[in-house]
């Protein structure tokens, strides 16, 4: 568990450090003279001075795998058909990681695709859902 908080402390690291960087890399400077230049020319702003907006992330759409049919599993990177099968075959998981603790899936596979699946459930109700997981036992 540790490991884990560790290894995603890390990664949230990397992608902001990332994205700064990235953000000063498309940010143009001008040398002290050619701004002094500039500010003299015109006072006004223009269009093409003012900074653009970045653009949101596109969301991903998370494939639910207590719903998912198996050919929307073999669309995941990794996912093959048997493997797809298995999945299908385990449900319903009370979460996502329960593909790799009940032996569906291996580590280096759940790895791969984590961030794109869900496992939504059942029903609203805890208990229901409780007695669904307890019969599959």
């Amino acid at each position: 568990m540790k490991h884990r908080f560790i290894s995603l402390a890390l990664t949230t690291a990397a992608l902001l450090l990332g994205s700064h960087l990235a953000i000063a890399a498309d940010t143009p400077t001008a040398a002290p003279q050619a701004a002094a230049s500039k500010a003299k020319v015109s006072t006004k702003t223009t269009k093409s001075t003012v900074a653009a907006k970045p653009k949101a992330a596109a969301k991903v759409k998370l494939v639910d795998i207590n719903s998912a049919s198996a050919a929307e599993l073999t669309k995941l990177p990794g996912i093959t058909e048997a493997d797809a099968a298995k999945v299908v075959a385990g449900r319903p998981y009370g979460s996502k990681a329960w593909l790799v603790s009940n032996n569906i899936l291996p580590e280096a596979k759940y790895s791969a695709i984590r961030q794109l699946i869900i496992a939504k459930q059942p029903s609203k109700d805890a208990a229901t859902n409780a007695a669904l997981y307890r019969k599959k036992k």
